[in-house]
C-alpha cells in the first residue's frame, strides 16, 4: 500500500498548499474603506446564495443515499456521501478565496500590472489544489479503507460499486452547482447589461446599476464554486472509473491488479507535484503579456509531468516491457474475476499491453490537453479570425452579429471532435479501453493546474468591477481590465477542456457499463446492433437530452434575467436619484430576486439525466423485456455522449467568442463602445452568456451523471 500512502501524501501537499497560499492572499491589503464595503457586499451575496442552494441540494442527497443502502449497499451509499460532501467543500472554498482575493487583487493593481496577476492567479491556484487534493484524497483514501482496512480483494464487486458511488455523489453535486450557478450569473449578467448598457447608457459595472454586485456575486458562485464542483467531479469520476474498468477488464493477481489499479493514483499524485511547481513560474516577461504569463505555469506542468508520469509507471508496474492483463468478467457466483476465453481476448485490440503502452497512453492524454487549449485560445482569443469575424459582422447590424456567432460556435465542433478521435483511436489501439481510460487519466492529472487558471477569471472580473465602483484611477482600471480581458480566455479554455475530459471520461464509463451488463447479467443476449429497433430508440432519446438540457437551461437564464430587468427599471423608475448619484440602488433585493430564481429553476433541470436512464430501461424493460431495456440504456449512453459533445464544445466556444468580439470592439475597432458596432456586439454577448456560462458547461456532469446512474441501476437490478 505503499502507493497508496504516496498519493494521499500528494493530497494532503495540496491541500496544505492551498492553505498557507490562502493565508499569503488573506494578508495583502484589502483596500480602502469603499472598496471594502463593496467586497463585503460580494461575499455576502455570494455565502447567501450557496448556503441557499447546498441546503437545497441536501434534501436531494440524503434522498438519494437513502436509497442507495437497501438499493445496491450501505458501503455505496458512504462513498456517494464521501462524494458529495468533498465535491461541495470544493465549491465552498473556492469560492470563499475568491470572494476575498477580488478587492485584494484591485488594490495590488494599484501597485503594478504583476502584483495584480500574481495575486489573482495565486488565489486561482488556492482553488485548483483544492479541487485535486480533494480529488485524490477521496478515491484513495476510499479505496486505502476498502482494501487495507476492510480487507477487500481490489475487484470486488464491493470496491467497484463504491468507486463508482463515490462518483455519483460528485457528479450529483456538481450537476446542480454548475447549473445554479450558472442561471444566477447569466441572469445577472444579462439583466445588468440590458438595462444598464443598452437602456441607460452607463458603463459595465457602473455603481448605479441595482444589478452590478449580484452580477459580480454571480462571477463567483458560477465560474469559481460552480467549476471546481465541476472539475472535482470529473477528477473523480475519470480517476475513480480507471481504477473500475481495470478492476473489472484486466486479469492478473491480486498484487498485480491492486498496483495497476493504484498506479492512476500515483499519476495524479506526481502530476499535483507537477502543478505546485508550474504555478510559480506564472510571471510577466519582457513582451508583457498576461496569457504568455499564465501559459508559462500550464506548459511547465505539463513537461514536468512526463518524466514524473514516467517515473510513476516504472515504480508501480516495474518492468515496463512485461506484458500485462486480459479481459475478464466477474463470475455470477463470486465476487472475484475470472477469465473467460469465450470473450475472445487475444483478438481484441488492447486486451494485453505493456507498463509502456499505458505510458504512451498517458502521453496521448497530455497531447490532447494541449491540443484543446490551443483550438479553444484560437476560438475564443481576440487575436484571432473567429473573434474578429464576429466583430466584423457586428458592424452591419445586430442580425449578423448573431448570425457569425452561430456559425463559429458550429464550426469550433470540428477540430477538437477530430483531436478527441484520434486520441481514442490511437489510445485504444495500444491498450483497448483501459488505454482510453489512462489518457483520460493524464488528461485530468493536470486538473490543479487547469483549474488555477478558470479561477484566476472571476477574480480579476471582480477586481475590475470593484475598481470601477469605488473609484479607483484609470490607470489601476486599465490594469485590472487587461488582467480580466485575458480571464474571459482562461475560462473559456478551461471549458474546452473539461468538455474534452468528459467526453473520454465517458467512453470509459460506457464500457465500464457493457463490461458489467456480462458480470451481472450473463444469460442475457444484449443486442447492440442498429438493426435493433430499440437501439434506435436509446439513441435517440440520448441525443434529445443535452438538448432539452440546454434549453431548459437557457429558458432558466432568460427567466431570471427578466425579473432583473424588472426590477432595475422599477428602482430606476422609482428613485431618479439613482441615476443622479445621489441615492444608493438596493443591491440586497436584485440578488435576493436571483437567488431565488436561480435555487427554483435548477431543480428540475439537474434531476433530468438522473432519472431519465432509470424511466428508458424500465419503461423499455416493461414492453419488450430486460435485454431490450439494456440495449436502449446503453444505446442512450452513446447518444448521450455524442450529441452531449458537440452542444457543450458550441455553446462554450461560440458564447466565448460572442463575448471576446465585444471586447475586441471596446479596445477600439469597428468604433469603439457606443458605437453601433458595439450595441450589437452588446446583443451578441447577451445571447452567449447563457451558452457559454449556463447551458453549454452544466453539459459536463450531465454527460456522465447519465451514465453513472446506468452503472449504479445495473448493480441494483442485480443485487434485487
Amino acid at each position: 500500500m505503499t502507493i497508496v500512502y504516496f498519493a494521499m501524501a500528494c493530497g494532503v501537499l495540496a491541500v496544505l498548499y492551498g492553505v498557507f497560499t490562502g493565508m499569503q492572499v488573506l494578508r495583502a491589503s484589502p483596500g480602502d474603506a469603499r472598496m471594502q464595503a463593496i467586497a463585503t457586499a460580494i461575499q455576502e451575496g455570494a455565502g447567501a446564495y450557496l448556503g441557499r442552494q447546498y441546503r437545497a441540494v441536501a434534501v436531494v442527497g440524503v434522498l438519494v443515499a437513502i436509497l442507495l443502502v437497501p438499493t445496491v449497499s450501505l458501503l455505496s451509499a458512504a462513498g456517494f456521501v464521501l462524494g458529495a460532501l468533498l465535491s461541495g467543500a470544493a465549491g465552498y472554498v473556492g469560492m470563499t478565496i475568491s470572494v476575498r482575493a477580488n478587492v485584494r487583487t484591485a488594490e495590488a493593481a494599484r501597485r503594478s500590472l504583476q502584483a495584480g496577476l500574481t495575486l489573482a492567479f495565486r488565489s486561482g491556484a488556492i482553488t485548483g489544489m483544492l479541487v485535486a487534493g480533494l480529488g485524490l484524497l477521496a478515491i484513495a483514501g476510499l479505496f486505502w479503507y476498502l482494501v487495507a482496512v476492510a480487507g477487500h480483494a481490489p475487484n470486488d464487486r464491493e470496491v467497484v460499486e463504491a468507486l463508482t458511488a463515490l462518483a455519483f455523489g460528485a457528479s450529483l453535486i456538481s450537476i446542480f452547482a454548475r447549473l445554479g450557478g450558472g442561471i444566477f450569473t447569466k441572469a445577472a449578467d444579462v439583466g445588468a447589461d440590458l438595462v444598464g448598457k443598452v437602456e441607460a447608457g452607463i458603463p459595465e459595472d457602473d455603481p448605479r446599476n441595482p444589478a452590478v454586485i449580484a452580477d459580480n456575486v454571480g462571477d463567483n458562485v458560477g465560474d469559481c464554486a460552480g467549476m471546481a464542483a465541476d472539475l472535482f467531479e470529473t477528477y473523480v469520476v475519470t480517476l475513480g472509473l480507471t481504477m473500475v474498468s481495470i478492476a473489472l477488464l484486466v486479469q492478473a493477481s491480486s498484487a498485480e491488479l491492486l498496483a495497476l489499479m493504484a498506479l492512476p493514483l500515483v499519476v495524479g499524485g506526481a502530476c499535483i507535484l507537477a502543478s505546485i511547481a508550474g504555478t510559480y513560474m506564472v510571471r510577466l516577461g519582457r513582451s508583457g503579456s498576461i496569457m504568455g504569463a499564465l501559459y508559462k505555469g500550464l506548459w511547465t506542468t505539463i513537461l514536468l509531468a512526463v518524466p514524473l508520469i514516467y517515473v510513476s509507471c516504472r515504480w508501480v508496474l516495474g518492468d515496463l516491457d512485461a506484458v500485462i492483463g486480459g479481459a475478464g468478467f466477474l463470475d455470477p457466483g463470486s465476487d472475484a474475476l475470472t477469465t473467460e476465453a469465450a470473450l475472445g481476448a487475444a483478438a481484441t485490440p488492447g486486451t494485453h499491453f505493456t507498463g509502456m503502452d499505458l505510458f504512451w497512453c498517458m502521453l496521448i492524454g497530455l497531447g490532447v490537453t494541449a491540443l484543446l487549449v490551443w483550438i479553444t485560445e484560437y476560438y475564443t482569443g481576440t487575436r484571432y479570425r473567429p473573434v474578429r469575424s464576429i466583430a466584423r459582422a457586428s458592424a452591419t447590424g445586430h442580425g449578423t452579429n448573431v448570425i457569425q456567432g452561430l456559425a463559429i460556435g458550429l464550426e469550433s465542433t470540428a477540430l477538437p471532435t477530430l483531436v478527441i478521435v484520434v486520441a481514442v483511436i490511437a489510445a485504444y489501439q495500444l491498450a483497448g479501453i483501459i488505454g482510453v481510460a489512462f489518457a483520460a487519466t493524464a488528461l485530468l492529472a493536470l486538473a490543479g493546474m487547469v483549474v488555477a487558471l478558470d479561477a484566476y477569471g472571476p477574480v480579476t472580473d471582480n477586481a475590475g468591477g470593484i475598481a470601477e465602483m469605488a473609484g479607483l484611477p484609470d490607470d489601476v482600471r486599465q490594469r485590472t481590465d487587461a488582467l480580466d480581458a485575458v480571464g474571459n480566455t482562461t475560462k473559456a479554455v478551461t471549458k474546452g477542456y473539461a468538455i474534452g475530459s468528459a467526453a473520454l471520461a465517458a467512453l470509459v464509463l460506457f464500457g465500464a457499463y457493457t463490461t458489467d451488463l456480462n458480470r451481472f447479467f450473463p444469460e442475457l443476449a444484449v443486442d447492440f446492433s442498429l438493426s435493433n429497433p430499440y437501439v434506435i430508440v436509446g439513441l435517440l432519446l440520448g441525443a434529445l437530452l443535452p438538448y432539452l438540457f440546454g434549453a431548459f437551461g437557457m429558458t432558466a437564464v432568460g427567466r431570471a434575467a427578466g425579473s432583473v430587468v424588472e426590477d432595475v427599471r422599477r428602482q430606476f423608475r422609482d428613485d431618479p436619484g439613482i441615476m443622479a448619484g445621489t441615492s444608493r440602488p438596493n443591491y440586497a433585493h436584485t440578488v435576493d430576486i436571483v437567488t431565488r430564481a436561480a435555487i427554483r429553476e435548477m431543480i428540475v433541470p439537474s434531476l433530468l439525466p438522473v432519472l431519465s436512464p432509470i424511466l428508458v430501461y424500465f419503461v423499455i424493460a416493461t414492453v419488450a423485456g430486460q435485454a431490450q431495456g439494456f440495449a436502449a440504456l446503453g444505446a442512450m449512453l452513446l447518444g448521450v455522449i455524442v450529441s452531449g459533445l458537440f452542444v457543450a464544445i458550441s455553446m462554450t466556444s461560440g458564447g466565448g467568442a460572442w463575448d471576446n468580439a465585444k471586447k475586441y470592439i471596446e479596445d477600439g475597432n469597428y468604433g469603439g463602445k457606443g458605437s453601433e458596432a458595439h450595441m450589437a456586439a452588446v446583443t451578441g454577448d447577451t445571447v452567449g452568456d447563457p451558452y457559454k456560462d449556463t447551458a453549454g458547461p452544466a453539459v459536463n456532469p450531465m454527460i456522465k451523471i447519465t451514465n453513472i446512474v446506468a452503472l449504479l441501476l445495473l448493480a441494483a437490478l442485480a443485487g434485487s
